[in-house]
């Protein structure tokens, strides 16, 4: 528990330092061999996390302290319920990620890049995966029950959009986790680039 507590503080100071989850925003989480789940609180800033900012919930979210969890926690939930291997959840509000997903209408297909690579069991640029792209809805229940229905249907999915919003990646761990982060970010940037040239 101690060491899921300094790596979620940990993520935090590294998204901070990239400009990945200004103000308030964004949330964290680490998945305890108990299914427990350890979770940024409501309205803390990311980058400068201490351990009473950290909740546990359950894996339905409901609070096992007397804290107030992240309004989206049932994404985080969604996720681990979706993917038992999966460790630890980001979610970001970084400017390529806010602007594409407000650009691209159902989603972002990311093809021919050589990190593609950062993602799962694929080991070639020679290939294409999709990041699908959610309307925006004050409905957590609702909005997770959406993606949750998609991710069920659709393979080599490592992380999701909500428009004008930011992004959701996960990993087997939170050094996984991040890696992603930081390779959506990249690939993000590439293909904002382009559309402004095309």
């Amino acid at each position: 528990m101690d060491q899921s507590i300094k790596d979620i503080i940990e993520a935090g100071r590294f998204l901070d330092a990239k400009g990945w989850v200004p103000a308030t925003s964004g949330n964290i989480s680490i998945r305890l061999e108990d299914d427990r789940i350890a979770i940024t609180a409501s309205g803390r800033h990311k980058g400068r996390l201490k351990p009473e900012d950290i909740i546990l919930v359950d894996m339905e979210g409901k609070p096992l302290e007397d804290k107030k969890p992240s309004a989206e926690t049932l994404l985080h939930t969604m996720i681990y319920r979706t993917f038992p291997e999966v460790r630890a959840v980001v979610h970001t509000h970084s400017p390529n990620a806010t602007l594409i997903s407000r650009i691209a209408k159902g989603g972002v297909e990311l093809e021919d890049y050589e990190l593609l690579k950062a993602f799962p069991e694929i080991d070639t640029h020679e290939t294409k995966i999709a990041v699908p792209v959610f309307e925006n809805d004050q409905d957590m229940r609702r909005l997770s029950s959406k993606v949750e229905a998609y991710l069920k249907k659709h393979s080599n999915i490592f992380g999701f959009l909500i428009a004008s919003h930011g992004l959701y990646t996960w990993g087997r761990d939170m050094e996984s986790a991040l890696i992603h982060a930081e390779a959506y970010e990249f690939l993000f940037e590439c293909e904002l680039r382009l559309m402004a040239i095309r």
